[in-house]
């Protein structure tokens, strides 16, 4: 084995119960950048990630669709393997933790925190949903905040005030899954003692902080947790439940961040067993300085990843995290991305309107190394990559290609006589530093000396102006010079970008007839010379703004056919952790303000399901009957993913009644239920308070 350290670095894994968005993509790129360009450094690195396939959510989704949790967990594992795929994310294996690997693993961990004496198992008074029958998840219960009563609010903080709570706290209760009062009820827990690992967590964390692999941020927020003292965690759910049961404990099972994490080093086992070096993964595993584990994560997930996951490792006498790298979140425009405004904006249908690449540039233009919030403002998105890599760097070889062609047979000068050698001495130079920067994760700081280098490059050539020398036979030898050192530093340029544009950069590779393309960064530093080069074809085209249009316009929901229902997920909870959660703002996802008078415009009626039925034409959509007291109306409403028909007939819910009808291919809708819905969840239908009847007015 090589003495060179074993890097594994992961991602968080995405929640197989819809699909990869732009929002998981920031940490995606992010971490496919920094291992490309670790390679490119010489690094031995391995990648990995799995879909986190177990929980409540997908149970339940599975169940919407008439089909097997196994059956959605494998069909969102192809999805998402896909999309990353297409972006250019280059794991050297995906994985679930839905698999035998993960379960061996989770057991074993769990039998060694037990030995250790750091588990207990006592009981707990939740609710339990006596329609569904089955005890109900923070997120499943909603109700009125105790703090500051604004109704509608989950069952572990408030939205409008930003207070947390228990579920036990919300006044009138409900389940969001069958809308029954939800029931308190015991039952046995098992939970895992952090405190147990206190000192050894501390001494973790002084590790980190002085080799650097935890952000100041994350370190001051760690700082608070321990302050406020090391609460138990609980780890066990009961059934049904999709996921693994605890050994030892019928009916009970893992909270999906038990198994999670571990899903790491069990996509990690099965990439080793793959490679037939399963005793690289024994290795691996022993604490040391043989290797080392890097996380990228969202700031959504910290506590998670630095606190419970070191624990159970330390638990089971393993190898613990040498660096958690925390990113912020993305919004675009400037807001939260929404449905409503086709700014939540799935991996798949960017895919299919723009290159990969862009995105991955732009991201690149903006990530550093602290927690940030990102914006991909559309407009200086497409500015940005229209200016910096079509106008600047492919420019640069495509005003200089045709002339090697035309007058020298396709071939690059034998030398590169002063000044030009010194130039280009200078560029290795200069770019000397974008190896670092990548290393430290300071993209955007890397980009903008990329671009210092691109714009001197440019200088040069139109200083120059070889279309005017090559006018004169008599300057042959200098239209070479001048052309060969434009190539020259379009090849070093493109590998230091490399990391970030693969896609692009492999055809710039077999324009150059580099060999077996660019392995290390060093492989640019002699410039090309005497090298027959391919004809050049375009390499990246310019962004058109009608794509972006239609992307966005792509992404907006519609009655006819709105989005899959996402289910919540760690991963893309748009809650900041590291700040007081202050009331919502117009610019996290609010419309403009309206008077009274507009208010008073819109007829809202209790109605009545009394019949509610599939649409057989339409993937989304249900025919309700609604009796709204004096009259039955039809309406079609894009809640099919969420609900069973049965369900529904003799709920009680709200409707527009004074929309104007919609005629429809199934028949005329004449208003509208309301429903509640975001990334996290939904759609689900909005319930009056009992004692409301068919035909009342909300007002």
């Amino acid at each position: 084995m090589s003495d060179q350290p074993r890097t594994l670095v992961t991602c968080a894994l995405p929640y197989a119960n819809g699909p990869i968005h732009l929002g998981h993509m920031v940490e995606h790129i992010q971490a496919d950048i920094f291992v490309r360009a670790a390679r490119m450094q010489g690094e031995r690195i391995d990648f990995v990630c799995a879909d986190d396939s177990h929980g409540t959510p997908i149970m339940l989704r599975a169940e919407r669709e008439g089909i097997t949790p196994g059956q959605l967990i494998d069909r969102i594992w192809h999805e998402h393997r896909a999309d990353l795929a297409d972006f250019g994310v280059a794991y050297d294996h995906y994985s679930t933790t839905n698999s035998e690997a993960n379960r061996e693993l989770t057991h074993r961990i769990w039998h060694a925190l037990v030995a250790r004496g750091a588990t207990d198992a006592r009981g707990v008074r939740q609710f339990y949903d006596p329609a569904k029958g089955m005890f109900l998840p923070d997120r499943y219960i909603k109700g009125e905040c105790p703090n500051c009563g604004a109704a509608d609010q989950y069952g572990d903080s408030c939205e409008v005030c930003g207070a947390t709570y228990s579920p036990t706290d919300l006044r009138n209760p409900r389940s969001v899954i069958s809308g029954a009062t939800p029931e308190l009820r015991e039952s046995i827990h098992h939970f895992v003692r952090l405190g147990t690992f206190e000192n050894e967590l501390r001494a973790w964390l002084d590790d980190r902080r002085a080799a650097g692999g935890l952000q100041p941020e994350v370190l001051n927020k760690l700082a608070e947790w321990f302050g406020e003292g090391l609460r138990d965690w609980d780890v066990s759910r009961d059934a049904p439940y999709f996921g693994f049961e605890i050994p030892d404990a019928p009916g009970k099972f893992f909270y999906v961040w038990v198994d999670a994490p571990i899903g790491y080093l069990a996509a990690f086992r099965e990439l080793c067993e793959h490679r037939g070096e399963p005793e690289a993964f024994v290795e691996f595993l022993r604490p040391g300085p043989h290797a080392r584990m890097v996380h990228f994560v969202g700031k959504d997930i910290i506590y998670f990843h630095t606190l419970f996951w070191p624990a159970m490792l330390m638990g089971a006498g393993l190898r613990t995290p040498d660096a958690v790298y925390v990113h912020g979140f993305l919004t675009v425009g400037g807001e939260k991305m929404s449905k409503s405004r086709g700014t939540f904006v799935n991996a798949r249908t960017y895919l299919a309107h723009l290159d990969p690449d862009y995105l991955r540039y732009y991201l690149a233009t903006m990530l550093g190394p602290t927690l940030v919030d990102l914006d991909l403002d559309l407009k200086a998105f497409e500015e940005r990559v229209n200016s910096h890599l079509v106008g600047k760097f492919v420019n640069l070889a495509s005003r200089c290609a045709g002339f090697i062609h035309r007058h020298f047979d396709g071939r690059l000068a034998d030398a590169l006589p002063e000044p030009e050698a010194g130039d280009y001495a200078e560029a290795v130079a200069q770019l000397a530093r974008v190896r670092q920067l990548y290393a430290a994760r300071d993209y955007a700081q890397a980009m903008r000396r990329i671009v210092e280098v691109v714009d001197r490059a440019n200088e040069y050539v139109a200083a120059r102006a070889p279309w005017a020398i090559a006018k004169d036979e008599a300057r042959r030898a200098e239209l070479h010079i001048v052309c060969t050192q434009a190539i020259a530093l379009f090849r070093l340029l493109a590998c230091h970008l490399k990391p970030v544009i693969p896609a692009t950069i492999a055809r710039a590779e077999s324009f150059l007839a580099e060999p077996g393309g660019f392995a290390r960064f060093e492989a640019a530093d002699v410039p090309p010379l005497g090298r027959r080069i391919a004809p050049f074809e375009a390499l990246m085209t310019r962004i058109d703004p009608k794509a972006i249009a239609a992307m966005i316009e792509a992404s907006k929901d519609s009655l006819d056919d709105p989005p899959p229902a996402a289910a919540p997920s760690a991963q893309a909870t748009p809650v900041d952790p590291l700040a007081p959660r202050p009331p919502r703002t117009a610019a996290e996802g609010h419309s403009a303000t309206i008077t009274i008078d507009d208010f008073a415009k819109i007829d809202l009626r209790i109605a009545r399901i009394v019949e509610a039925e599939a649409v057989p034409e339409a993937d989304k959509l249900l025919r309700l009957v609604l009796d709204l007291g004096s009259e039955r109306r039809q309406v079609f409403a894009g809640i099919k993913s969420a609900y069973d028909p049965a369900t529904l007939v003799g709920r009680l819910t709200v409707v527009v009644a004074n929309l104007a009808p919609r005629k429809m291919r199934f028949g005329i809708s004449e208003g509208m239920v309301l429903a509640a819905s975001d990334e996290r969840a939904g759609p689900f239908l909005l319930a009056p308070d009992a004692g409301a009847e068919p035909g009342m007015r909300v007002k």
